[in-house]
């Protein structure tokens, strides 16, 4: 390994040995090639080496110089590193004569931390962009500082031989870099060329061209020509057309299916995309920022993307190359780009070149592949401002996993396999819990087989095998069942309760909450579906002490892409007259009244369905969400005046909010659905202050949070929060996890924790 010989020092100045041990984000990172320097630099000699998760240091000279050094690892250490000094000791003077990094060395109690895949950075584009330099215009240029790292490393210490470059030997050339401490490819593990790298392969039909020039060029051909192309990227691949080309936008949502859902583009700088939406100052930073997120922002009505990119909604999610292969594409192209994941609506991304080729082939017109083996899925991850914070909807490349710290230590450690849509799982153990990247929606073999591929791999990667599982307590999710199954013990968690304990266990607050946990449904206590629950305690010890009035849904969670059956619901309920064209009312109507396949909800969720089905926006949706997404939109259009929407106790001393006055507003088509939807969203966050103000004179709490999936909805968290503050209360919602069921895994954590505590 390199050495570099340690400076002179005064004789004069006593000599002293000492030794650290430093845990957090320290591998993958460029940090023993920095603290390579730093020794030389304070004429030190020793060595530096990895072990499984930290790094270990042994440095001998001058004492005062030992004292400067410890304190420039931390304030002066790389970008991407985030070290913490675990251990410091001292050691016998070996006198040795060099400064080292050693070989890796193995631990039997590892603390790993595993770092994510970073953008671009600005030096390596610098030499992509440059005709001049041996990697211009290569697609897999990294250094120390930027690459993939997560979807890459088999197994830590995080070398070379571990990840998944391990099959593309140094030439010469790179080698000389690897080995130079002056080189900021100094041990970059990912280091390639286009001598000795992984390269490109476009094939279309029968056509198929390797190399990455020709490769670039035939993808830049078929997206000119209004084609689809599924790329492989970073974590895993995307299917891409032009974003100007409704044709194309249109026969990809015709092959995928996906008739409405958003898609995300990509555009070439950060000024082309400050054309086409409006950016504040924090949208700025987040789209720039190491994870280069998809961050939803506000269209401008001159905006030259296709009218079919995001129909009926205002925004337009955006996001900026992250890789050098997106940043030659993006560049040539000259305008934006759809970037959607490659996969088959609701699966997980696909990685592998043959499964993409065989998957996709009804969906794309092309592929443009890579031999770089993506080791383990990593869909893009979304952001939005709410409230003044940008809040994640989405975790993926770039932000996981997810490293959060527990407020105790767990007994043993632990699985917790989360719900049933946008499903993350988290592993747990000691104080820590680490959360996956977003796996999906269940319910296809696909999905299943990936989530016991993330499961497994998750324990490995992390050297940890759980002897608990956690779930959730419907019986009839697919995550649920496979836990079930399972040699291992298992406990169930109620879906509200991990929504209310995920975000208390993020702010890890000792007091406490009173916590609005609204969705679209969730398994409840008395078996029921809940999602408009209002919950008060802590985690391990919440109690319902409010709810939205419930209803009976005919067709059951049926009605989450069927708006119309929760505005049926909703009439019924009050005898209001309703009809439809989608369904035999007659016999719905006496199917309802028997109560058969009706279950009982109080889910927010479905209220803003039957807005939407009201107020004519929506029928019938092809994704969760869509109603209240159209009228979030709408409502953007004018200032909402509240409706009184009365505060009642049911006959078991439970408060509830009676959604019944918001019937005649919305179904008023003299005034214009977008005052409509301006005004439920008012009324609701109105009626969430009524709950809080009136719940203070049963129990004592200051602390109001807002969590579940209905809180996506920027419009109406923002009212909320501004009628809570303004009564006082200081208000809480996810900022490292996101509100809706992906942050369900760790709220079973935290939930069981604190359950397991008190007994």
């Amino acid at each position: 390994m390199p050495h570099t010989p340690a400076q002179p020092t005064d004789p004069a100045q006593p000599r002293a040995a000492r030794r650290w041990t430093l845990t957090g984000q320290v591998q993958g990172v460029g940090f023993r090639p920095f603290v390579y320097r730093l020794a030389h630099a304070h004429a030190l000699a020793g060595w530096v080496r990895n072990r499984l998760g930290e790094v270990e240091i042994h440095a001998e000279g001058n004492a005062a110089a030992l004292d400067r050094f410890a304190a420039a690892l931390i304030a002066e250490a790389p970008p991407l590193a985030r070290p913490c000094i675990e251990r410091t000791l001292d050691v016998e003077d070996c006198g040795l004569a060099n400064f080292e990094i050693r070989d890796s060395a193995s631990t039997e109690t590892p603390r790993i931390h595993v770092p994510p895949d970073y953008f671009a950075c600005a030096e390596c584009l610098r030499e992509v962009d440059d005709p001049r330099d041996r990697r211009f215009s290569y697609p897999f240029t990294n250094c120390t500082q930027c690459g993939p790292r997560y979807t890459l490393i088999e197994r830590l210490p995080y070398d070379r031989a571990n990840t998944s470059m391990a099959g593309f030997p140094l030439c010469p050339a790179c080698q000389r870099e690897y080995t130079d401490p002056l080189d900021r490819r100094f041990h970059a593990e990912p280091v390639a060329c286009p001598a000795c790298g992984p390269s490109l392969t476009f094939v279309s039909g029968d056509t198929r061209i390797e190399g990455n020039a020709g490769a670039l060029e035939a993808t830049l051909a078929a997206l000119r020509a209004g084609r689809i192309v599924a790329i492989k990227g970073v974590g895993g691949y995307h299917l891409v057309c032009d974003a100007r080309n409704a044709e194309a936008v249109a026969a990809l949502r015709a092959r995928k299916p996906r008739p409405a859902k958003p898609l995300a583009v990509m555009f070439p700088y950060l000024a082309n995309a400050a054309h086409c939406v409006e950016l504040r100052e924090a949208e700025r930073a987040l789209l720039c920022s190491p994870m280069r997120p998809i961050v939803l922002a506000r269209a401008k009505c001159d905006a030259v993307l296709a009218a079919n990119i995001a129909p009926g909604l205002n925004e337009v999610g955006v996001l900026l190359p992250y890789a050098p292969l997106h940043h030659l594409l993006c560049r040539a192209f000259a305008a934006p780009l759809v970037m959607t994941s490659g996969n088959l609506s609701g699966e997980p991304v696909l990685t592998d070149n043959a499964e993409a080729q065989s998957r996709l082939t009804q969906i794309a017109d092309a592929f443009l592949h890579h031999n770089r083996p993506i080791v383990r899925p990593a869909d893009d991850p979304v952001f939005r401002m709410i409230a003044g914070t940008p809040r994640p909807l989405r975790l993926g490349r770039g932000c996981a996993p997810l490293e959060l710290s527990l407020p105790l230590a767990l007994p043993e450690p632990v699985l917790a396999v989360g719900g049933h849509l946008k499903l993350t799982v988290c592993l747990a153990w000691d104080a820590r819990a680490v959360i996956s990247p977003h796996i999906g929606d269940m319910g296809t073999p696909r999905s299943l087989a990936v989530f016991e591929q993330v499961v497994a791999d998750l324990q490995r990667l992390y050297a940890v095998q759980a002897t608990r599982l956690i779930c959730d307590a419907h019986p009839g999710y697919t995550t649920t069942r496979w836990a079930q199954q399972q040699a291992l013990p298992s406990s169930r968690v109620w879906h509200h309760h991990a929504h209310a304990s995920a975000l208390a266990g993020e702010y890890a607050t000792d007091e406490d909450w009173l916590m609005f946990t609204w969705d679209g449904t969730g398994y409840g206590e008395d078996g029921t579906l809940w999602g408009g629950e209002t919950l008060y305690g802590r985690p391990g010890q919440w109690q319902r002490v409010a709810r939205l009035r419930p209803f009976r849904l005919p067709g059951g969670e049926q009605a989450g892409r069927a708006p119309w059956r929760s505005a049926a619901a909703l009439c019924w309920e009050t005898d209001t007259p309703f009809e439809t064209e989608h369904a035999d009312l007659t016999l719905l109507h006496q199917a309802w009244n028997r109560g058969l396949n009706a279950p009982q909800s109080s889910a927010t969720g479905r209220v803003f369905d039957a807005a939407a089905s009201l107020t004519g926006v929506l029928q019938v949706g092809s994704f969760e969400g869509q109603g209240p997404m159209y009228l979030e939109a709408l409502a953007a259009n004018a200032d909402g005046v509240a409706i009184d929407l009365p505060l009642v106790r049911d006959s078991a001393g439970l408060w509830q909010t009676d959604w019944a006055p918001l019937l005649a507003a919305l179904r008023d088509a003299r005034q214009p659905a977008a005052q409509r939807a301006a005004d439920l969203h008012t009324s609701l966050a109105r009626a969430i202050r009524r709950q809080a103000e009136h719940l203070t004179q049963q129990h004592r709490f200051t602390r109001v949070g807002l969590t579940g999936g209905v809180f996506q909805n920027a419009r109406l968290a923002e009212l909320a929060c501004a009628e809570l503050a303004a009564a006082g209360f200081t208000v809480s919602l996810p900022e490292r996890l996101p509100c809706n069921d992906a942050g369900i895994g760790f709220g079973q954590v935290v939930e069981t924790l604190y359950q397991r505590r008190a007994h």
